[in-house]
């Protein structure tokens, strides 16, 4: 395994324990959310090499208990036995492009009237959460109809959750960027540092205002944003290889392959 590679395993290890809880199950680490916020998922734990379907098994049942997604994340390079597993155990696995930013500068990206920034605590959290929710809803990179108005009718102001931002954002546990185009919204996107590693997540644009560069610009924001913090390893997995090319118009190159395993959709 390259040091990259390592670098980025110990990240995966570390951030999502700043909201969740673990437990070790064989050779795998069950992350449990303990509040507001995405579900997390297991993981082979650090120096895990050999898994078989039976070890998966084991943690799906334990998801299971706790009533929580039978999800596994993980690095194909890292633990390569992992897919044949998971794919015998009944999980659906899918492989997604592991991309790693390798230029010394960033170039601007222009778009008429389109501002990004960095979110603050003063910016309307549930509506930039609905924007996610919406773009993801419409996955891929197509155009569509689906705008402002859609994100404004799926925003959830649930305190909880908002204050569970809040905090994130407070600790620079999570580092948000918005798009403005024309002074509204449009667009959203993350990174999350962890000592010197981090990972841009989340890059997402309402349907109808899509293949006019704001993901592109959205990228770039929190890329430079990762620089300035002095941060050295600065990496993200693409949804799907035609995302994955987008990106590597970014300046991200592939370094592996980021798979995820899910149990199958029911009938």
């Amino acid at each position: 395994m390259s040091a990259l590679l390592s670098d980025i395993e110990t990240y995966y290890d570390s951030v999502p324990r700043s909201a969740a809880r673990t437990e070790q199950i064989g050779e795998f680490t069950l992350f449990i959310k303990t509040g507001p916020g995405f579900p997390y998922y297991a993981r082979p734990s650090l120096g895990a090499r050999q898994l078989a379907a039976e070890d998966v098994r084991r943690v799906r049942n334990r998801q299971r208990e706790l009533g929580v997604p039978e999800a596994f994340e993980w690095v194909a390079e890292t633990t390569p036995s992992l897919a044949t597993a998971a794919k015998a155990a009944g999980l659906v696995v899918s492989s997604h492009p592991l991309m790693f930013w390798g230029n010394e500068t960033v170039s601007p990206v222009g778009v008429p009237n389109l501002e990004v920034r960095s979110v603050s605590l003063a910016d309307d959290l549930a509506l930039l959460d609905g924007i996610a929710q919406v773009a993801f809803a419409h996955s891929g990179t197509a155009a569509g109809l689906a705008g402002l108005d859609d994100a404004r009718n799926v925003a959830q102001r649930d305190p909880a959750t908002l204050r569970f931002w809040r905090e994130r954002l407070q600790a620079g546990r999570t580092v948000m960027a918005v798009a403005l185009l024309d002074g509204q919204p449009v667009g959203v996107g993350s990174h999350q540092p962890v000592g010197s590693v981090t990972e841009v997540v989340g890059v997402a644009v309402l349907p109808a205002l899509r293949r006019r560069g704001i993901a592109a610009a959205l990228t770039r924001h929190l890329v430079a944003d990762a620089m300035e913090r002095s941060i050295h390893i600065i990496f993200l997995s693409a949804g799907d290889e035609s995302i994955g090319r987008i990106y590597a118009r970014v300046g991200f190159r592939r370094i592996g392959t980021a798979c995820i395993a899910e149990a199958p959709a029911k009938p």
